[in-house]
């Protein structure tokens, strides 16, 4: 039996395992080899990172836990986790079984696109989701948000207010924004263009949206805030308490509402909130703070030392 079974190996589940290892902890890293941010050129706001591949990234992290015998990374599509005596049992796609003590969720999410031709082929490369992550990239450019909701109609304005002094809000037909939000887009510089959306052709710089009734729009780079989905349904066949966007709800450090199984990344949330945070480093930092808990967890179980104890 493992000590651990880290399901997911993105920052999160990668630097999970770096700490486990380094506390020679008996950890399994089960890879399904499809990570969220693969169609992005670069990643940002990475203290001696910045500007690196998640490509290249993802190799140096995975390079970096050869050096830990604990470890063994393994590409496998994970189709089941349940309870066992002492521990849980993760069933793969091969038939075969692997157990372990405890569970790290770091499965992330999956972007859900709008029917917009083009899109999912650029994001990540003239399609973004995220004004820290490439808003700087994108300075000085004009720009276009799609979007009909609240959130995008922020987004417009974050973007007119650090980055550009020509935003448009495409609302690709579905914009239901109240007067009072409408007035401030108008104060703020942002132009809107309430037509459905057909398509998205071009690259960064040479981009143009085009629109149901033909006619294009000619901008530098389009942001889209996407709608987004659980990767796997690992946490809701172990019945993890989950909050009404899907994100798995955790505290602090990391645990789920199910004793021993614990997750990290873009998958879950604490309740303070409002949504998932999708920094790569964050996604690192909570891997990093789950498995220290669990660490200490399986340490003072093995020491018999109990939190009653602790408390006295």
């Amino acid at each position: 039996m493992h000590d651990v079974i880290v399901i997911g190996a993105g920052p999160a589940g990668l630097n999970a395992a770096l700490v486990l290892g380094r506390q020679q902890r008996r950890t399994l890293v089960l890879d399904s080899g499809r990570p969220r941010n693969s169609p992005a050129d670069e990643m940002h706001m990475y203290l001696s990172r910045d500007g690196i591949s998640p490509a290249e990234f993802r190799a140096i992290g995975r390079g970096e836990l050869d050096a830990y015998e604990t470890v063994e990374l393994r590409a496998a599509e994970v189709t089941a986790v349940k309870a066992v005596e002492g521990g849980f049992e993760v069933r793969l796609a091969d038939g075969t079984g692997e157990q372990a003590r405890k569970i790290l969720l770091a499965t992330g999410q999956v972007d859900a696109f709008p029917a917009v031709g083009g899109l999912v082929e650029r994001f990540g490369k003239s399609v973004f989701h995220c004004p820290f992550c490439h808003g700087f990239e994108a300075r000085n450019k004009p720009l276009a948000v799609l979007g009909g909701d609240f959130v995008s109609a922020i987004l417009s304005l974050y973007l007119a207010d650090r980055f550009s002094t020509d935003v448009v809000l495409c609302t690709n037909g579905q914009a239901t924004l109240p007067e009072e939000l409408t007035q401030k887009l108008r104060d703020g510089g942002v132009a809107l263009r309430e037509e459905p959306v057909a398509s998205v052709e071009g690259e960064l710089d040479d981009l143009t949206v085009v629109f149901g009734d033909g006619t294009r729009l000619h901008r530098g780079a389009l942001f889209h805030k996407t709608a987004t989905k659980q990767h796997s349904a690992l946490a809701a066949d172990l019945a993890c308490e989950r909050f009404e966007d899907g994100c798995v709800r955790i505290d602090e450090f990391g645990q789920t509402s199910v004793p021993g199984v614990f997750a990290a990344g873009d998958l879950a949330r604490q309740a303070a909130f409002p949504e998932a945070l999708t920094f790569v480093i964050l996604g690192a930092a909570d891997g990093a703070r789950a498995a220290i808990k669990i660490d200490n967890e399986l340490f003072r179980a093995d020491a018999g030392i109990t939190p009653a104890a602790v408390r006295q």
